[in-house]
Parts: structure tokens; C-alpha cells; sequence
């Protein structure tokens, strides 16, 4: 098949490496069309190369990039949808498989014309693995997941889907009932918001930190109790959207049952001892003699914005009360007040049943 894969970071290049490898012909659409290799490689923690293959086209022009492709996987991050949506859209031709990796973010709506294309949209729910880029063309992949999650626009599809990601990483890939399971899966949009809510909610303009901690090895009971209370949030709002719709929202597992941890201090101890989260860095950049976040870092660009404003509309249309989360979404944008956000109206919905009819296809 003619796969297209958009982006050319961890994620991305983890894909051309798996899609050349299974044989597909690759198009890579990146901005770093004079530094991305066409020779990709996937190592092991070892740093033994465990897959490799050829990119046959890489470029930056959308018309080149999604012309003929039978897939698309884009793997850039929410923030880039609407943006990427009006470059592509024009040239991406009828029936065309299109993939979100992950799915979270909205993706869904930002894409969601082509649908009348007759494009079918897959979202998987988390990345196969923990993926770092060793420098372009080269990815470092650990942490692989036993099991996938995929969705899909219309769900009468959804058997394509699993099986391209089976036969891509020979990993089994369940698929769930209701595209919401991947949108609103508890993952980044809540993990990665309340870490940073917990290690700042102290900053204003001016203060620097003499250290800044490592994100999950030194991950801390206070960041665990909010994380559970968002947590409960995201399970009720799954309640309120069975009660009033008749979804199948099992498919959202809370964190506590993702991570097998109940308590505050099983999740505290259980963050902090996952192999693949050792040594990340807190998104940071220097200043003076200490260190400010990096609101630039996707993990606040795409994770507050996209991720959890994404679950705080959802829980405003459903009318379900979420403190917690509307706490930690209100201190970003506090900090961030001219940032794009996602927001159900410029997709013209302004009501639960336009909603859940967009999700009932």
C-alpha cells in the first residue's frame, strides 16, 4: 500500500520504520525535509537494531505527501490539527484510511470533513511504546504494550484498523465499540497536566527555581491525590454519557486500573518505578542561575489546550460537575490567556444530542 506518514519526530519515524519494513510504499511529510534520513532504523534498549527499511518519498508538500495514499498516520500533535487538516483535506482523495497516533485531542473534529469524502478516521487510544529519537532516521523503542486500543469513524470500519496495527507491530489490537474511548481516554490530558499543576502552581512571572525535578522519578503524593480526584472526574463523566447516550464507555479504564495502583502511594510508588519513564525531564529551560517552565513544551501546548479543555467541554455539554480538572485547566490559562484552545463551537456544536450524534455514526 501507499502509507503516508505526517510528522517526522519519535512517533513518527517508530511508524516509517514498521510500515517499510512491512513492505508499504513510504511517504514521510516533514519540515525537516534536508535533515530526515530515508535509511530508519528502530533499536532496542541494547541499541541493537530491531527494524529497519526505506523512506521512498519525504516532503513537505502536502499536495505530494497524501496524493494516492491508501493510509495516512499522523502523529503530530493535537495543537497542529486544524492547521494540518486545511493543508491536507484539499489532496487527501475519497476512502482514504486515515489514522490519529494517538487519538485524543479533538483529532477527530479537526478532520472530520473527510469523513464525508468517505475517509474513514482510526484513533488509537495509546502509543505502541515508549519511543525516543537517537537522531534523524534512528528511534530507540521500549516499553512495548501488550495490547492496542483502536476506534473508529464510522465504527463499521474499525476492522481495518486492528488489523494494520497487528500486522505493523504483531502486538493484538482490540477494537472498542465507541470512537469516545479514545477521546477520552485518561492518559497525557490528565497525567501530564497534573504533574505540572503540582510542580508550578506556584510560578508567576519573575520566579525562578533553583532545581526542577525529574517529571516521574520523583513524582510526589500531592500529584498522585489530584490525579485520582481528575481520575474520578473522567469515570463520571463516562457514567453521565452511558446514562444519556447508551455508549459502551468501558473501553475508558480508569488510571487506577491502567496502573494498578488504588491508593495515593500505590500510584506514587507505581509512576516512579516504570522503567520507561526513568530520567525524563520536566519541561524546563534555563534562566539565570535556575530554571521556568517551558510553555512551549507540547506537553503544555497540546496536553492543557487539547487534551484537558477536550474533557472539560465534554464534562460542561454532559453537565457534569469536574472541580478538580476545571481547577487545573483555570491555573494554565491564567498563565497561557492568549493560547488556542479547542472549543466545541467552531465545530458548531452547542448542545449534548449535535454531540453524541457526531459520535453515534
Amino acid at each position: 500500500m501507499n502509507v503516508t506518514v505526517i510528522g517526522g519526530g519519535n512517533i513518527g519515524t517508530q511508524f516509517a520504520v514498521r510500515c517499510s519494513a512491512h513492505g508499504h510504499k513510504v511517504t514521510v511529510f516533514t519540515s525537516k525535509v534536508g535533515t530526515f534520513l530515508s535509511e530508519v532504523k528502530e533499536v532496542d534498549a541494547e541499541g541493537t537494531v530491531v527494524s529497519g527499511g526505506t523512506v521512498d518519498c519525504i516532503t513537505f508538500n502536502p499536495s505530494v505527501a497524501v496524493k494516492n495514499s491508501d493510509v495516512v498516520f499522523i502523529t503530530t500533535p493535537a495543537f497542529l490539527a486544524k492547521e494540518l487538516a486545511e493543508k491536507l483535506l484539499p489532496y487527501i482523495e475519497n476512502g482514504t484510511k486515515i489514522f490519529f497516533i494517538p487519538g485524543s485531542g479533538g483529532m477527530e473534529w479537526a478532520f472530520k470533513a473527510a469523513l464525508g469524502k468517505g475517509c474513514s478516521l482510526y484513533g488509537l487510544q495509546r502509543v505502541p511504546s515508549v519511543t525516543r529519537l537517537k537522531g534523524n532516521g534512528l528511534v530507540y523503542c521500549e516499553g512495548y504494550r501488550d495490547r492496542l486500543y483502536i476506534a473508529s469513524l464510522p465504527k463499521s470500519e474499525a476492522q481495518f484498523g486492528k488489523e494494520m496495527l497487528e500486522c505493523l507491530f504483531d502486538i493484538p489490537c482490540d477494537v472498542m465499540d465507541n470512537y469516545l474511548n479514545v477521546t477520552m481516554v485518561p492518559s497525557n490530558p490528565i497525567l501530564h497536566t497534573c504533574r505540572l499543576y503540582s510542580l508550578f502552581n506556584d510560578y508567576s512571572a519573575g520566579k525562578v527555581y533553583d532545581r526542577i525535578p525529574l517529571f516521574y522519578q520523583e513524582w510526589t503524593d500531592e500529584t498522585s491525590d489530584l490525579l485520582l480526584k481528575c481520575d474520578d472526574e473522567v469515570q463520571s463523566i463516562c457514567g453521565k454519557i452511558r446514562e444519556l447516550s447508551g455508549f459502551d464507555m468501558s473501553g475508558v479504564k480508569s488510571l487506577k486500573e491502567h496502573y494498578e495502583s488504588y491508593t495515593v502511594k500505590e500510584m506514587t510508588d507505581k509512576i516512579k518505578s516504570i522503567k520507561g519513564f526513568q530520567g525524563l525531564q520536566t519541561p524546563s529551560i534555563p534562566k539565570g542561575n535556575g530554571y521556568v517552565p517551558d510553555f512551549d513544551s507540547r506537553y503544555f501546548t497540546a496536553d492543557f489546550p487539547y487534551g484537558l479543555k477536550l474533557l472539560c467541554e465534554i464534562a460542561r455539554l454532559s453537565r457534569v460537575d469536574t472541580p478538580y480538572m476545571n481547577t487545573v485547566l483555570a491555573w494554565y490559562n491564567k498563565l497561557s490567556p492568549n493560547r488556542p484552545c479547542f472549543d466545541f463551537g467552531d465545530y458548531g456544536i452547542e448542545t449534548y444530542n449535535r454531540f453524541s450524534e457526531f459520535y453515534a455514526k
